[in-house]
């Protein structure tokens, strides 16, 4: 077994011992998985690297992760079931997100029990550390991954690194974000190239060698040297994109986080001195939320379901708002919090099933490697219309041409969260995007989809556990016309007073990918040479703007504002006529007649759609109910949905901002 020890640092009641119905009372333990893995078994050698790595005495490659594990203190009121997560970008969301916490529960080792859906139901969770470039600690989540080594020196070669300023900076961390740095190999490397867009996928443009160096201002306002740090003399812009491509001798073998991820598997299952559970788990599921999502379906490409020993890892997996894409998860130099930069992630297949792709002249389906050794999970895949309007999620189930729906895998079923944002929303969200300095245009999305990722993972269960079939598939389709084209829908919301149109070919699209004649080994060239586009279908919409294809929530079919998983940014921030796809928007309808013909809105107002309160509150529950019978949604959180659109229409009428 691949999973060696597991060292326990704490092991403490959970959420202050907390009783969750029948199952009582829960405990987490927290400590570092010890692994061991062989590079020569055939099961690890689609792992980039792995033969680079420096092997132990037996020849096996060490390395080391973060467990956490949420479990009942008296194992036999558990359900035999644990849903095994991938931190995003090192922050455990399984538990905030299923049991519904509040929004502005805090990123910390201890998830918000919420309403403690997932332990009165007998669930253990745990989390597994995965990604190499997360700054450990109390709160976050992460992997140590040894370094590649050629001859018993460092690997050196090309990297890149994407920069997406919300505001004027003139210094950048050569990482996504605040994680840790890909750092400049020594050297001056007057061959390093700084590139600048206008937008997603426009011309770029070099700048000028002698304006930007491996820089950073000390404490006291001094440029100095940093080979973790880039310098722009004047700043970089706001709202344009920059692509840095420079070379690094820091090659962590990123792989390792999709063996972490399989191993914990095996180690859960067998009671042992160092499992704190008490083994014996009847199924367990992979669950990942958009980064951790793309993550799940890259461990799925890679074949890795099956363990070195022969068995199947996980029964059920459970991808969140992945899209069609994977993601920066195992090649050279792999950056896991990349997400945007065209790499493997926007590579070829997208679909489950085996198609042919005539732009890259490719044939292959995302679960090929699989099939052979027969260990297909079953797959419930969510996604909301974010994920379709960033130009990828529809080319899961269309094939490349854009012509034609694809059949579906027999142990796979996917839904759209229709007119949903990449999060779930609420009621007075802030404009700015925090973690990407980013204000929006308009106010966010506040449809909250949670009772619909509850119900999706309730029909894994039962599916996995029981053989119960999940409800059909619901997503765009060619064939009844529901996925369309995104200038369709740009057309309608012209039409709102209050909002100003965007160009269509300024949209995020995806395209092919060339990465030089190493890609197929995990080394790429940089920057990625694009080339034809895919087409971007997204969800045709109603009369008032609000999405016809997927699960449509009450607020969707009865609704009190027009909602959509897109976003442009703020004119404040520069380029105002990009959008940004994680986060939505919704557009109240006026109050009442006067408000609409003030506003000139073409849209019927609140008033003229509801004799009353209590008229919308049972307009509602009637869709509620709909969707409980057709088991998209729990008996348990009608009352949780008709609560949270009679919030929203409370606001509309008042003439409140969402």
């Amino acid at each position: 077994m691949a999973l060696l020890r597991f060292e326990t640092n704490q092991r403490e009641p959970y959420a202050g011992g907390r009783t969750f119905g029948a199952t009582g009372a829960y405990e987490q333990v927290d400590g570092i998985a010890h692994f061991a893995v062989d590079p020569a078994h055939a099961v690890n050698q689609g792992i980039v690297d792995l033969a680079l790595a420096p092997p132990n005495a037996e020849g096996l490659v060490e390395f080391e992760a973060d467990l956490s594990i949420v479990m009942p203190v008296d194992g036999s009121k558990g359900n035999g079931r644990a849903i095994v997560e991938l931190p995003n970008r090192g922050r455990r969301r399984a538990v905030a997100m299923l049991n519904r916490a509040p929004a502005n529960a805090p990123v910390a080792r201890h998830s918000h029990p919420g309403d403690g859906f997932l332990f009165e139901r007998g669930f253990t969770v745990a989390s597994i550390g995965w990604q190499w470039d997360v700054n450990r600690s109390d709160a976050l989540m992460g992997l140590s991954a040894p370094r590649a080594m050629l001859d018993g020196l460092a690997v050196r070669g090309q990297t890149m690194v994407e920069i997406r300023p919300g505001e004027r900076v003139s210094t950048w961390l050569l990482a996504d974000r605040t994680h840790r740095p890909m750092p400049a190999a020594a050297g001056e490397q007057p061959e390093a190239v700084l590139y600048v867009r206008e937008f997603e996928d426009g011309e770029d443009t070099v700048v000028a060698r002698n304006r930007w160096r491996f820089a950073r201002c000390n404490d006291v306002g001094v440029l100095e040297s940093s080979a973790e740090h880039v310098h722009l003399e004047g700043g970089f812009d706001p709202g344009r994109i920059y692509q840095i491509v420079y070379e690094t001798d820091y090659a962590p073998v990123a792989g390792l986080g999709l063996l972490a991820l399989r191993d914990v598997a095996p180690f859960l299952r067998n009671a042992g001195s160092d499992n704190p559970t008490a083994g014996e788990f009847s199924a367990l599921i992979a669950w990942g939320v958009s980064q951790t999502g793309r993550m799940l379906r890259d461990f799925m490409h890679f074949g890795l379901n099956l363990c070195e020993d022969g068995t199947m890892a996980y029964e059920g997996i459970a991808p969140h708002v992945a899209g069609a894409r994977r993601g920066s998860f195992n090649h050279r130099f792999a950056q896991p919090s990349n997400q945007t930069t065209p790499l493997w992630g926007h590579a070829f297949p997208y679909a489950d099933v085996l198609t042919t792709d005539p732009l890259s002249a490719q044939s292959a389906g995302l679960l090929d490697r699989l099939a052979a050794p027969g260990v297909i999970p079953k797959i419930i895949s969510t996604n909301s219309a974010a994920e379709y309007w960033r130009g990828d999620a529809t080319l899961a189930h269309v094939d490349t041409s854009g012509e034609r729906d694809l059949a579906e895998h027999q142990c796979a079923r996917s839904y759209l969260f229709a007119s949903a944002q990449h999060v779930p929303g609420y009621i007075g969200q802030s404009r700015i995007n925090a973690a990407v300095h980013t204000t929006m245009r308009y106010p966010l999305n506040v449809l909250d989809y949670r009772p619909l990722l509850r119900a999706a993972l309730i029909n894994l269960d039962l599916w996995i556990s029981e053989g119960v079939e999940p409800p059909p598939s619901r997503h765009p389709r060619i064939a009844d016309g529901t996925a369309v084209l995104r200038d369709e829908i740009l057309r309608y919301y012209a039409t709102i007073p209050e909002f100003e149109s965007l160009t269509a070919s300024r949209l995020p699209f995806v395209r092919t990918v060339d990465m030089g004649n190493q890609e197929s080994i995990g080394v790429g060239h940089f920057p990625a040479r694009e080339g034809a586009f895919y087409p971007a279908l997204v969800s045709a919409i109603d009369a008032d703007g609000n999405e016809l294809a997927g699960i449509r929530l009450p607020d969707v079919v009865v609704p009190v504002g027009s909602h959509a998983g897109w976003n442009p940014r703020d004119p404040s921030i520069g380029s105002s006529d990009q959008i940004v796809p994680m986060s939505g928007l919704t557009l109240f309808f006026a109050a009442d007649e006067q408000e609409r013909e003030c506003r000139s809105d073409p849209r019927p107002s609140i008033a003229q759609r509801y004799a009353s309160p209590a008229d919308y509150e049972a307009q509602v529950r009637a869709v509620a109910q709909q969707l409980a019978s057709e088991r998209y949604l729990l008996e348990q959180d009608i009352d949780v949905v008709v609560a949270a659109a009679l919030e929203r229409y409370t606001a509309a009428a008042a003439g409140e901002s969402a």
